[in-house]
């Protein structure tokens, strides 16, 4: 049976469907709504690393260290998609931190290894938690199973590699 347009709920305070279209046709593209939602999800995270004086970018060079202690600069700063220049200011707040140290190699004296501090490593164990707090406070809209099903999918769309 068809609904007529004077059977329809038109009023402003009308909550929309969950399958009705979207107003903005920019909304149709993935890219678009992906783009909006990382916005959403990355400025909190913006807000909460901000109160120890820290960015993304320095939070993931941590993640990255921690997990391959003593990682050349330029292998580091290819794993967070950055020219090697970029990684020089990133790398001296975190030493003048005193969350990171750059070691000179043994085999190539140019070359300079990244290592976390104690310091670092125990910051990191804080800010760890407060990402993931971050991220589900971000996607609280989300039902286990929907976040479940969205790391998914967002896992295959980059495992696919346009880039």
């Amino acid at each position: 049976m068809s609904t007529t347009s004077s059977q329809m709920d038109t009023s402003p305070t009308a909550e929309p469907r969950a399958d009705a279209l979207p107003d903005n046709w920019l909304d149709t593209l993935v890219g678009y709504a992906l783009r909006r939602a990382q916005l959403q999800v990355f400025q909190h995270l913006v807000g909460k690393l901000a109160e120890h004086d820290l960015r993304p970018a320095q939070f993931t060079a941590m993640v990255i260290i921690e997990r391959e202690p003593g990682l050349m600069q330029a292998d580091l700063a290819r794993q967070l998609a950055i020219e090697p220049p970029q990684l020089v200011p990133l790398l001296n707040k975190l030493e003048s931190r005193g969350l990171a140290q750059r070691v000179r190699g043994v085999q190539d004296k140019r070359a300079y290894g990244v290592f976390l501090t104690k310091a670092g490593t125990a910051l990191l164990g804080q800010l760890k938690a407060i990402a993931v707090a971050s991220d589900e406070e971000a996607t609280s809209a989300l039902d286990e199973d929907e976040r479940a099903q969205l790391l998914h999918l967002l896992h295959k769309v980059t495992r696919q590699g346009v880039l």
